[in-house]
């Protein structure tokens, strides 16, 4: 049974930082392409950030330079470090794993930036 589990949301005031990590069970971890997805109220889900396999990475443009998205395959988790929080970081994060075409999604966590 595959499962995704987010974990680290909360409320945070601009400007803070934030870590979320998701925890892996029920796949060969090393070989899937990991990724941190985001939802906020009325909008559609859209990448913040993703590493490959091999370590590569890439980022929405509105996360560069805050956000750092890291694996670590023996503990079979995948984590992202958010400085320099804004408010429109505001959203549900949710963790995703891929290879070739199985995709798999954690439930989510809550991510609140606010004053």
């Amino acid at each position: 049974q595959v499962q995704l589990v987010e974990s680290g949301g909360g409320l945070v005031q601009p400007g803070g930082s934030l870590r979320l990590s998701c925890a892996a069970s029920g796949i060969s971890f090393s070989f899937y392409a990991m990724g941190w997805y985001r939802q906020a109220p009325g909008k559609q889900r859209e990448l913040v950030a993703r590493i490959a396999a091999d370590g590569n990475t890439n980022y929405a443009d509105s996360v560069k330079g805050r956000f750092t998205i890291s694996r670590d395959n023996a503990k079979k988790m995948v984590v992202l470090q958010m400085n320099s929080l804004k408010p429109e970081d505001t959203a549900v994060y949710y963790c995703k794993g891929r290879l070739m075409s199985n995709d798999y999604w954690g439930q989510g966590a809550q991510v609140t930036v606010s004053t």
